[in-house]
């Protein structure tokens, strides 16, 4: 039988371990890429945890990294896109609150799944409406899909896209608006009553090493050509699209 490494339930050391290195390279990889990173991490997180566990835990971290990017990299962000995106998380999260996990999560998948796509090939949707408007109501969704499926980031990525001049703008500034809708997520869970306490030693050893990765995603960031920033963007999110739309048919029983 596995001892539970610092006390921390059902992680063994190993795991502990591996999870640690994990959000360091999807730290990175987040960073570098503008987007993936949360859902990467989500992704090995989810055979190891159930969702009641998953979806907080992972909030926890990704507030942790989101956060120490945002301040690395504050110079960068699009502030002006700060307040009305807290202020449509605010309203998601509380409204998210009230019928948690009781929507089908393959539905959510799917329509995210769609509109990332029409959102990325077809830039000109992320312009619509004034910069406030688009990213309170951007603000409500991710947060409020957010607290049944967690890695929203995706969603937001392709409205960052359309108003970052830069890769530098578009890293930094989804990671303060991630920060923030991570934020009223953790507030609406603690409202619930969901307990995770006890993974806190893992949590902050996995935001440790998710700094780490951040640090290193910006020095490698800051060498890649523009361009190529951009058609990798695409390539990845068309990717992560179409990935949703399997799991959304595969939670939907097509397959």
């Amino acid at each position: 039988m596995e001892i539970d490494f610092l006390g921390v339930p059902n992680v063994p050391f190993w795991l502990f371990l591996l999870l640690a290195v994990t959000t360091t390279a999807t730290a990175m990889l987040g960073l570098i890429t503008g987007t993936a990173g949360g859902l990467a991490l989500l992704a090995v997180m989810a055979n190891f945890f159930p969702p009641t566990l998953l979806v907080p835990i992972h909030t926890c971290v990704q507030l942790g990294v989101g956060s120490s990017r945002a301040i690395i990299m504050w110079r960068h962000i699009i502030k002006q896109t700060l307040i009305p995106f807290f202020l449509g998380a605010t309203i998601g999260a509380i409204a998210g609150a009230q019928i948690y996990i009781a929507l089908p999560t393959g539905i959510l998948q799917g329509i995210i799944a769609v509109m990332i796509i029409v959102l990325v090939w077809s830039p000109r949707f992320t312009l619509i409406g004034t910069i406030t408007s688009r990213f309170c109501i951007v603000g409500f969704a991710a947060t409020f899909i957010g607290m049944f499926v967690s890695a929203t980031g995706t969603m937001v990525a392709s409205f960052v896209a359309g108003a970052a001049h830069t890769r530098q703008n578009h890293a930094s500034t989804m990671a303060g608006l991630m920060a923030v809708s991570h934020i009223t997520k953790l507030l609406a869970f603690g409202a619930l009553g969901v307990a995770f306490s006890a993974y806190l030693p893992l949590i902050i050893a996995m935001i440790g090493c998710g700094v780490l990765g951040n640090y290193i995603g910006k020095y490698l960031l800051n060498k890649i050509p523009e361009q190529w920033f951009r058609l990798t963007f695409k390539l990845l999110m068309t990717a992560l699209a179409i990935r949703l739309i399997y799991a959304a048919a595969k939670e939907n029983g097509l397959f």
